[in-house]
């Protein structure tokens, strides 16, 4: 089963905030495929089965709360393992911007954070001081619907003006424009401004009716009955009018994303009535499925049991419309009949292969160039659309100045500033009066530990990315990265800030640290939770913070990673800005351990006889040859040359990806560090972050540690 993962690049690196992905092809890597399954069960099992208990009782939580607090018990053990090291999030870093500050969602999961037909974007940049009274004042109206009136009378009343268009850089396009048969990032951010869904998240953060006027739940909490606004037309990319929306269209998507299996389909896996069984094909009728179009205006959904986070859903894509007329008109099939490889299906090939519900149409796209949104004028809500053109700007980020060239050039509205950029900035003297430092989110990048080596050279092609080792120098990796002391001790060797100043500069280089996999607010408690910790009965308040629970357990361990510090943030307590994790003397008293353990097995690791490990980088970009190789000094450095990293050159992107990021499984893994992946949040509940390390090929993260 595949899942939604994030590429690190564009999203932190260039820092724009973007993701990037490309189609895979046919791997070069030859396995036995029930040998390796056998293998990955086995690792599994040593390196994460606590956390695979923990996180199974966490599900049969009889509350809300108690789930929260057994699922952050779960992922103590997850961190603890030292399978992965959290590194950083989006944001934190210094931008100089036209966007008005709280005129686009920034809500945490789903995709509504790229609709950007709310936002507002003035003609000239705005004013650090400007900025942040702006801030200050969503934060004062969040939630009563006044906030963009309020931020346009302020905007005209401080000598701005409003633009009606909307540029900003990118770096991939787009493998296919269904947002149903895709689970990457790349494809659907550029596929949301084309559809509206049932229920959308609006840019003070709350849930809004869109094309479900409204909805009731029944008083089990397994029946939701959607009404769906009527009179809503289905176009093309032309604007000519091609169907009405009905409520069959979320039944006709529905099947169709459960067809095209590219990743979404887990979202719904035990929660919608016989998506399961559809999905792995033990049934084949989808009138089984718990959806339905009692009427042309009514759609209901069937749960199989109450799910407290159902409607924090609806933003995501799986939840997406699709007009059934204009898929089959493309050649889209159903069921057992589904055939995308087939030479008259188009559906999706191109933005001029599918049918248009919400506030743009893409009228123009020129592959590596620029792809052009403009408004669709038979968009039902057009009075709410504040930007009329949206323009995407391709910059592959060899070049990394050229943002800044480009922003004071007008060609896009806004500039992340590297550590280059800033110097550039302050010599032309803008930025004290315009540099503002960007909000974190919930978006969590970290590094991977390959646990079973198997690929040498990236699994397209079977020579991009080669690693110099030789046989023995992967067994020895291996036997050596499954030992936990090992991987804590590569961990807290790891200058995670030094790292990311790489990419920030000196002055942020903390702001966006993470310390966890879900981050530390991310929930909190409804009530007041007692579990078992240990074997001692621990009670948290309701508000306790997820964080807070995460480290009670890491504390209970004896283990030195600190997720949450309540000294944090001046006091007030957090589980970001600070590195929680690197610490010399517990990395080198986690390799003693390693060492000793590992010599028990056979295995001699010092400094004449090292452990090497493969990180792969793409020379085409000096920000991530430079993050590579502050990696390798502080890794090298604190463990006294007992681990050597050899940086592997992957070219361009494409190569560094293809080591790291498109591999379907874990022996297609061409690196012994994965430093270019992440995972962000389909829906507001931990589990959206957990599930993706489950076994058996089901969580779409542990093919990063080299198995599944």
């Amino acid at each position: 089963m595949k899942r939604k993962l994030l590429s690190l690049v564009l999203a932190a690196s260039m820092v724009m905030g973007m993701t990037s992905i490309a189609s895979a092809e046919e791997s070069t890597v030859s396995v036995d495929f029930e040998e390796y399954t056998a293998t990955s069960t086995e690792i599994y099992d040593a390196a994460l089965g606590e956390f695979y208990d923990a996180y199974m009782e966490a599900l049969e939580a009889e509350t809300v709360s108690e789930r929260y607090a057994l699922m952050a018990v779960a992922e103590a053990k997850i961190l603890e393992s030292a399978v992965m090291l959290p590194t950083t999030t989006q944001g934190g870093y210094y931008r100089i911007t036209k966007v008005v500050p709280g005129t686009i969602t920034s809500v945490l999961w789903g995709n509504d954070t790229e609709r950007y037909y709310s936002g507002l974007v003035t003609t000239e940049a705005i004013t650090y001081d400007d900025y942040y009274e702006l801030k200050a004042l969503w934060n004062e109206l969040r939630g009563t619907g006044t906030y963009t009136d309020e931020a346009k009378a302020y905007l005209e009343e401080h000598g701005y003006e409003l633009q009606d268009t909307f540029s900003l850089p990118y770096a991939t396009d787009a493998v296919t424009w269904d947002v149903l048969a895709t689970s990457l990032s790349a494809d659907s951010e550029k596929i949301v401004p084309t559809y509206d869904g049932l229920m959308m998240y609006d840019n003070e953060n709350e849930l809004q009716p869109a094309l479900a006027e409204s909805y009731e739940v029944s008083d089990d909490g397994l029946t939701y009955t959607f009404h769906i606004r009527e009179g809503v037309s289905w176009v093309d990319s032309q604007g000519r009018e091609v169907d009405t929306v009905t409520a069959d269209d979320w039944v006709a998507g529905m099947q169709h994303m459960m067809d095209a299996q590219g990743g979404l389909e887990y979202l719904v896996e035990g929660i919608i009535v016989n998506a399961t069984e559809y999905i792995s094909g033990e049934i084949t009728d989808f009138s089984e499925v718990g959806v339905e179009a009692v009427d042309d205006y009514t759609l209901v959904y069937t749960l199989t049991e109450p799910c407290s986070y159902f409607l924090s859903m609806l933003g995501y894509g799986v939840f997406a419309p699709m007009s059934r007329t204009y898929y089959t008109s493309q050649g889209g099939k159903f069921g057992l009949e589904y055939d995308s490889s087939a030479a008259d299906y188009n559906y999706g090939k191109s933005p001029d292969t599918i049918a248009y519900c919400g506030p743009y149409l893409v009228t123009s796209l020129t592959e590596g160039s620029s792809i052009v949104y403009e408004a669709n004028p038979t968009y039902y809500n057009a009075d709410a659309v504040n930007l009329q053109t949206i323009t995407w700007k391709y910059n592959d980020g060899s070049d990394a100045t050229k943002y800044y060239t480009d922003f004071t050039a007008g060609d896009v509205d806004y500039v992340t500033l590297s550590q280059e950029i800033v110097e550039l900035a302050v010599a032309d003297g803008v930025f004290d009066d315009y540099a503002i430092v960007t909000s974190t989110n919930a978006t969590t990048y970290y590094n991977d530990y390959n646990l079973n080596r198997i690929a040498l050279a990236n699994f397209n092609d079977g020579t991009t990315a080669a690693s110099s080792k030789t046989e023995e120098d992967v067994e020895r990796a291996n036997t050596a990265m499954q030992n936990v002391h090992f991987r804590r001790a590569v961990s807290f060797a790891t200058d995670r800030a030094s790292i990311n100043a790489q990419t920030t500069g000196e002055d942020l280089k903390e702001t966006s640290l993470r310390n966890s996999l879900t981050p530390w607010n991310f929930v909190s408690l409804e009530e007041d939770v007692t579990i078992d910790i240990n074997g001692e009965a621990t009670t948290f308040e309701a508000g306790t913070y997820y964080g807070v629970i995460m480290q009670a357990q890491i504390d209970a361990d004896g283990v030195a990673i600190t997720v949450y510090d309540a000294d944090a943030d001046e006091g007030n307590g957090s589980g970001d800005g600070y590195d929680g994790w690197y610490n010399v003397d517990n990395a080198v008293a986690e390799l003693e351990v390693a060492i000793e353990e590992l010599a028990e097995e056979g295995l001699e690791i010092s400094a004449e006889n090292p452990i090497y490990l493969d990180i792969v980088y793409p020379s085409q970009s000096e920000i991530y040859t430079n993050r590579a190789n502050a990696l390798k000094q502080s890794v090298e450095s604190a463990l006294g040359g007992v681990v050597i990293i050899n940086m592997v050159d992957g070219g361009d992107y494409t190569g560094w990806y293809y080591a790291t990021y498109y591999p379907s499984y874990g022996y297609e893994q061409n690196c012994d560090i994965n430093d270019g992946t992440g995972w962000g949040p389909d829906y507001g509940d931990p589990s959206t972050y957990l599930d993706t390390l489950l076994p058996d090929y089901e969580g779409y993260t542990t093919k990063c540690f080299g198995i599944f």
